[in-house]
């Protein structure tokens, strides 16, 4: 065999990654990880968009993230409710900031975790330079986004709007038991045949 014939080590990993891919579309479960991104959010939204075109069979998303970017993490929760096929949500190891709001676009019947699975809530944050006019236009936007966030998440769990205010006015750590107890998941689990 020639070096002509053989698959280039760069492209090992990818055709690894692809095949992984496959499988998991295979069983209707999309993995959301890492930081929120762009690249995250055309990722998922393109997978669940295949996925209910496919059918409208229950679509799974395990969510292991930090958080990150709150418009792209609002366009995966805006394209998860969009979609005809139910969505089952899975909160694994940390769902933090704005992978919270990602976790609520499954019904609450249909949001659960995995025993060791912390939750963080918190308020967005952003850095603003430049002119003083366009620093304030930036906190306004903050403020803005801070109200729909926490007005999404009084929503979603029944708590006032005042109690998440207050409560995601600095880092708010919640263990799987707290976020029960909190509304933002209906059931712990331990194993895939829990999911109902």
């Amino acid at each position: 065999m020639s070096h002509f014939d053989q698959p280039e080590e760069s492209s090992q990993p990818q055709l690894v990654q692809e095949a992984v891919l496959s499988r998991m579309l295979g069983i209707r479960t999309i993995l959301i990880s890492g930081e929120i991104n762009q690249e995250v959010a055309e990722r998922v939204i393109s997978q669940a968009l295949i996925l209910d075109a496919a059918s409208h069979d229950p679509i799974r998303t395990i969510i292991t993230s930090q958080g990150g970017h709150v418009d792209s993490g609002y366009a995966i929760y805006d394209v998860l409710r969009y979609l005809e096929s139910p969505v089952i949500s899975v909160g694994a190891g940390w769902v933090a900031s704005i992978a919270v709001p990602i976790l609520l676009a499954a019904e609450k019947q249909h949001r659960c975790s995995l025993p060791n699975t912390r939750f963080l809530l918190h308020q967005p944050s952003g850095g603003a330079g430049g002119q003083a006019s366009d620093v304030r236009i930036a906190a306004q936007e903050i403020l803005k986004l801070r109200e729909r966030l926490n007005r999404l998440i009084a929503d979603e769990t029944g708590k006032s709007l005042e109690q998440v205010s207050e409560d995601s006015d600095r880092n708010f750590w919640m263990s799987a038991e707290e976020a029960l107890q909190y509304g933002l998941i209906s059931k712990i689990i331990t194993s895939q045949t829990e999911i109902a």
